[in-house]
């Protein structure tokens, strides 16, 4: 049975390796914008697929089913939020951020885009966004890691869990530092399409499993730390932190980099609207997918996993129920997913890094292939710091969904309310973005350290208002914004 599973996963192993290797021969002569931003030729169905996939981690198929399982459909207006959140993303910011991406001076970074938004010369902005993203998504592609090193151990038990974080460190890196976004979206896409399949193949399963029975769905169990497990059927008797909460996931979708990135570099904005419909689609269906197997896997393995607090291994405990060779590609789903969040965000950091503080304050005259160069040498940098928080014993780095909430709301906070608030309100100065980022960031670590355990409500919520409030207050209390930086407003506002 580990033969056949192990084959599974040799073949889609080589699968994407071979993708980064195909775009790493057929991109040689590509500089700095092939490398990070596909050169804006991204097409509608890979740039929504890739775009839903890098935003679901292994927090879709282990964290998320898992979070229900143990506590129940309190947890059900996460994936509320994050449907409306995705909804609203591709609505409202889609196109119109590729256009003015590209009205402001071609940017092909976040923090290069909200510079150039002000037609500004000075780095602060570049420099503290290049750094908070550099700190969260180390932390997100630590959980992916993790993740993905999970599957690995289940297949192979006789492998440790450093040897497993290793082997997937190693893969993700050997396709992004060869072919960069391009390579990343079509991994993606291909990646998008198993992680569908395989999430909303389980739930069936476990309905004609012979074991299955509804009274053991809504049966307490006694979890690891000595408290009971309790499954309410009604998600509209969830707390009101639980509600607030689950619904603040989706104002994270706003201020995600690596989700954003992937409007920047659609090749039309004409062909936004069929990226939208196929990414709304696809997040309506995994999520409620995640939704049933959360509740549908209390009746088979509640008891097991919530007595040793390995609630995160339901969707692995699923597969079970499959022939081999099937368990093993629906257990590559999981792998899929780590891969296709990691990458993506391994390949922002490396490209916001390069482009906004190694070329203007650390070498300026930095070429092209010198750009390219480094940001593949971050790529590995990065992936060596989140393979140690991913090994480590420590607390913070012993839950997949705990590590990708903290991400989620640092990079939610800090930058939602500036991108919205670019796109949508010519008063905004450059120093009011500074103080929304500054702000939303500032908020949500210390709510995060000292209020979010006490209140209950999830960081995110408080800092984006935060980030909000800081960046029109200081906005309308500076100089209004010159007419060359209106004018581009304009221009890119009307822009079809």
């Amino acid at each position: 049975m580990v033969t056949t599973k192990l084959l599974a996963f040799i073949l889609y192993f080589a699968f994407v390796v071979g993708i980064g290797i195909y775009f790493f021969i057929k991109s040689k002569s590509g500089g700095e914008k092939e490398y990070f931003l596909g050169g804006r030729s991204i097409g509608p169905w890979v740039a929504a697929m890739s775009a839903q996939a890098s935003d679901m981690s292994g927090w879709l198929l282990m964290g998320f089913p898992g979070s229900i399982l143990a506590f129940g459909m309190g947890k059900v207006w996460i994936g509320l939020g994050l449907a409306l959140g995705t909804a609203a993303n591709w609505i409202f910011v889609a196109k119109r951020l590729r256009n003015f991406s590209i009205a402001a001076n071609d940017s092909i970074t976040l923090p290069q885009y909200l510079s150039n938004r002000f037609l500004s010369k000075g780095k602060a902005l570049q420099i503290i966004c290049a750094i908070i993203f550099l700190v969260c998504f180390t932390v997100y592609v630590a959980s992916s890691f993790s993740a993905g090193a999970k599957v690995v151990t289940s297949v192979l038990p006789q492998v440790s869990t450093s040897t497993a974080l290793i082997i997937f460190a190693v893969i993700i890196i050997a396709y992004t530092f060869l072919g960069g976004f391009k390579a990343v979206c079509w991994t993606d896409f291909f990646q998008g399409l198993m992680m569908l399949v395989a999430i909303l193949a389980v739930p069936f399963i476990i309905l004609f499993a012979k074991e299955y029975d509804w009274s053991k769905v809504i049966a307490g169990y006694t979890m690891a730390d000595g408290t009971v497990s309790t499954f309410n059927a009604n998600p509209f008797s969830a707390s009101w932190q639980d509600i607030v909460s689950g619904l603040g996931w989706g104002l994270g979708y706003f201020g995600m980099p690596h989700i954003l990135v992937r409007f920047m570099s659609i090749k039309d904005s004409k062909v936004v609207k069929k990226s939208a419909t196929i990414g709304i689609i696809w997040v309506v269906l995994s999520l409620g997918a995640a939704i049933a197997i959360g509740i549908l896997g209390r009746s088979l393995y509640a008891e097991e996993l919530l007595a040793n607090g390995a609630q995160e291994k339901i969707f692995i405990f699923c597969t079970n129920l499959f022939p081999p060779f099937i368990g093993g590609l629906l257990l590559s789903a999981i792998i899929a997913a780590a891969m296709s969040t990691a990458d993506s965000q391994l390949l922002v950091a490396s490209s916001s890094f390069t482009s906004d503080i190694y070329k203007p304050v650390i070498r300026k005259e930095a070429s092209d292939k010198e750009m390219l160069w480094v940001g593949r040498l971050l790529v590995f940098v990065i992936a060596i710091v989140a393979y140690f928080i991913a090994s480590s014993k420590s607390e913070a780095a012993s839950g997949i969904m705990d590590m990708v909430e903290n991400a989620w709301g640092g990079f939610g906070a800090s930058f939602g309310p500036v991108i919205i608030l670019s796109l949508f309100w010519k008063r905004l100065t450059y120093k009011g973005a500074v103080a929304g980022v500054l702000g939303g960031a500032i908020v949500d670590i210390l709510w995060l350290l000292l209020l979010s355990g006490k209140t209950g409500v999830y960081e995110i919520v408080p800092g984006f208002i935060a980030g909000v409030i800081c960046a029109v207050a200081v906005s309308l209390i500076d100089k209004e914004p010159s007419d060359e930086v209106k004018a581009m407003f304009d221009k890119a506002s009307s822009a079809e």
